[in-house]
């Protein structure tokens, strides 16, 4: 499986990304091991979706980074879940 998934910081800042194994790669963001996000830690996974192909989640990663509308959309439908509105915005 592979996921695509949105973390939250404490500043309520968002951040996409996918992976193959979503724990191990939560304690890579958690621990500075990822360099763009590193400056903002802690963060919390707030959002995934499971694909069977790594090319899905790439495309959908990419769709949500690059298309403001398709996020907006998102975070319209479940912004009572992760407590932010789709105003916010990415790391």
């Amino acid at each position: 499986m592979f996921y695509m998934y949105i973390l939250k910081n404490k500043h309520g800042k968002l951040y996409i990304g996918y992976s193959s194994d979503l724990a191990k790669r939560l304690k890579e963001h958690n621990s500075g091991f990822v360099k763009s996000t590193k400056p903002y830690m802690p963060y919390q996974c707030v959002y995934y979706e499971a694909y069977r192909s790594k090319h899905d989640a790439v495309i959908r990663e990419h769709n949500l980074k690059l298309r403001a509308r398709a996020l907006r959309q998102l975070l319209l439908r479940i912004e009572d879940s992760i407590g932010v509105t789709a105003k916010a915005r990415l790391v």
